[in-house]
């Protein structure tokens, strides 16, 4: 490993260029703020509580959620965005305070709760009416209001629902069960979404923080910039694979946008394109980035709760998809490179990537030791701490190895250090907390590492930020899950769907389709996809779909409703950015992610892609289709493959693609027939345009 300076945080292997990629931009907060001392104790607590399981599991899900309502009214004092003053603040402690204490009670009389489960008592009465305004209060106050009011009307539909007509009509519940349901137990505002949020999803988002402030943005945007930039289109490009390669660690859509957009948009409009369609792929990206193996979304860790099955399964049902939607992008700018005649950059302007690599390739261990584990069948919560821990070493042991140019010393430092980690297949992760505590020791003795030492705080605080949203929407769509659980609602509203799709597949999935592309446009992923999964999963499955490929049916389309007009988050985040219009952003946007919109149903008719086949030559068959198909829907998007294409030939295209989505022979035998019939036309008319040019 090349030296570092002090504190071992990589420099970029390239000057110029790459240089000028900021780190990760948000509102960080300053060490003298009480709310960054509550970041760092949650974060503490965190890991504390995933390495050793301390607390029974209800306790930790109860101060996860105590820690985040703390953080929220700290942060966001006031009803309003303007509301800050003194008084505000006042208010911020109280509420803040009263929504920590709520953790505090359930760990204090959790046996005493857990015995008289659904009897409840005056104080029980009190913190549990407590816990609920407030976490809707918080959800409001970071989220907005439309999940506070989809949440409310299944709150009011468990209350009243007993007046309302016909099926929709329930037997009616008292408040106490309501209460007791929501704010007590496991199955509501405690339910398997906290449980995921305050284990797996927590500690990713610091496994994420931690890389990023280590250097990873630079080191994907490096190897990005040195393989392709130099091609037709290369900056486009670079910004797929870069946020593709982010999104394998941290699994969050908007923050790709937010950190790799702020280097790749410019970048793509100076060379060319227009800032919509480079806010366009850039969001497309970005947000691929929640599909992408093996740090998925928040989404995947719940699905694998939900459906019982180990998270490396909807990881390899992932995999495929995944691949083929970057693909998808990857084509997309490709071909809008051709239509623009734009070229990559100088190739002495691009760094090399293996220098790159070469540079800052420690930084990659934690990241394949994660994905080692979790295909070895660990929990990802396990996976995670590991990948923690080799991530915290690797910062701290760095930075005592600054200034040290002797080989030797170098080479037996690091593998006594290597040594010593892998005493963690004896004594466990206590062998990572002891050899952080050495590192940091020895920084101080060898006077160094100050910036390591920061770094790594900062990364504390920023993993307990950036889990605010996150935790706070697990925690209130629990209000919907209870009230589903108690009134058996889904049944009833997946009845009245069944109606209409039991006997057509097709329709069935576009409605499934269009409920999630609308609930989208007001709430995130997370509660988009525990609504409809929890309506739409029953029918699908009654009508022949695994439960596997339903849910990410459902996963996939909660995830193009970000990029999908007119409210596409992924968009609206890079729009300040592109200096564009979010609607126009939305529109490329979309277009960049055709087949994300289509691979679903494709899925859905052949399950093979989904590595649920009987055989590798049915996935390789299917796989194939797609590319073909991929490489049509792009073509008609752009209106251009070795030549412009006018309307009728991407209308055609576009058709002929469709054939291959449905799995049945004849389907297909047309899809391939039309497909060599437009390639050939498009030959021979490209030919004859390029002889008239040379004659002209």
């Amino acid at each position: 490993m090349s030296q570092t300076t002090e504190g071992a945080t990589p420099t970029s292997a390239t000057p110029g260029i790459a240089d000028a990629l900021p780190l990760p931009k948000h509102d960080q907060l300053q060490w003298r703020t009480a709310v960054f001392w509550v970041a760092l104790a949650f974060s503490s607590f965190q890991v504390i509580t995933a390495a050793f399981s301390p607390l029974p599991s209800q306790v930790v899900r109860a101060m996860h959620v105590g820690f985040v309502l703390l953080m929220i009214f700290l942060m966001h004092p006031g009803f309003s965005k303007q509301g800050a003053d003194a008084r505000w603040k006042v208010a911020g402690w109280v509420l803040g305070l009263a929504g920590f204490a709520t953790g505090i009670y359930q760990w204090v009389f959790e046996a005493d709760l857990t015995h008289r489960a659904g009897e409840l008592t005056q104080a029980d009465w009190v913190v549990g009416f407590v816990l609920l305004a407030l976490v809707f209060e918080a959800a409001r106050r970071v989220m907005g209001w439309a999940l506070f009011i989809v949440c409310a009307l299944f709150l009011a539909y468990g209350i009243w629902g007993q007046y309302l007509p016909g099926q929709l009509q329930h037997r009616g519940y008292g408040l106490d069960q309501i209460i007791g349901t929501l704010s007590f137990g496991t199955e509501g505002i405690y339910g398997t979404p906290t449980y995921v949020s305050s284990s797996y999803i927590f500690l990713f988002i610091l496994f994420g923080a931690f890389l990023e402030q280590a250097g990873m943005i630079r080191l994907f945007t490096d190897f990005a910039m040195g393989t392709v930039g130099h091609t037709r289109g290369g900056p486009a490009k670079v910004a797929v694979i870069s946020s593709g390669l982010m999104g394998t660690i941290n699994g969050s859509g908007v923050a790709n946008v937010v950190t790799t957009g702020q280097f790749t948009i410019p970048m793509m409009k100076r060379f060319g394109y227009s800032p919509a369609f480079a806010g366009g792929v850039e969001a497309t990206s970005s947000m691929g980035g929640q599909i992408m193996p093996p740090v998925m979304g928040a989404v995947a860790f719940i699905m694998a709760e939900t459906l019982n099955i180990p998270y490396v399964e909807v990881c390899k049902a992932a995999a495929i998809p995944a691949i083929l939607y970057f693909a998808t992008a990857f084509w997309v700018v490709h071909l809008e490179a051709g239509r623009r005649n734009l070229l990559g950059l100088p190739k002495e302007e691009c760094p090399n990537p293996w220098t790159a690599v070469k540079r800052q390739w420690f930084l990659l261990i934690p990241l394949i030791g994660l994905v080692v584990l979790l295909f070895s069948g660990y929990t990802p919560l396990f996976s995670g701490t590991v990948g923690l821990g080799l991530t915290a070493i690797l910062i701290f042991a760095a930075a005592c190895m600054t200034g040290v140019r002797g080989t030797a010393l170098r080479i037996v430092f690091w593998v006594l250090l290597g040594i010593a980690t892998a005493g963690f297949f004896q004594l466990g992760v206590v062998v990572f907390f002891v050899l952080v505590a050495l590192l940091v020791a020895l920084t101080y003795v060898l006077r160094t590492g100050q910036d390591a030492r920061r770094l790594a705080v900062q990364s504390m605080v920023d993993g307990a930020q950036l889990s605010l949203s996150v935790a706070i929407a697990c925690a209130l769509v629990g209000v919907i899950i209870g009230v589903i659980n108690l009134t058996g609602v889904a049944a009833e509203l997946g009845g009245q769907i069944i109606a209409l799709g039991q006997n057509n597949l097709l329709v069935a999935l576009m409605l499934t389709m269009l409920i999630c592309l609308v609930l989208g446009m007001g709430i995130p992923t997370i509660p988009n996809y525990i609504i409809t999964s929890s309506l739409a999963a029953p029918i699908l499955l009654q009508l022949d779909v695994p439960l596997l490929v339903s849910h990410m049916f459902v996963f996939y389309f909660g995830i193009m409703a970000d990029l999908t007009p007119p409210v596409a988050l992924a968009a609206f985040a890079a729009a300040p950015i592109a200096r564009e219009s979010p609607m126009k952003i939305g529109v490329n946007a979309v277009r960049v992610a055709i087949a994300g919109f289509i691979l679903p149903y494709m899925a859905v008719y052949a399950p093979a892609l989904m590595l649920l086949g009987d055989s590798w030559s049915a996935t390789a068959y299917v796989v194939a289709k797609a590319l073909l198909a991929i490489g049509l829907w792009g073509a008609a998007t752009i209106g251009y493959l070795l030549s412009p294409l006018n309307w009728a030939e991407r209308v055609y295209a576009f058709v002929a693609a469709s054939f291959l989505v449905v799995a049945t022979p004849w389907t297909d035998d047309v899809g391939f027939a039309a497909t060599a019939l437009l390639v050939l036309w498009h030959v021979w008319r490209t030919r004859r345009r390029r002889q008239r040019a040379v004659l002209a």
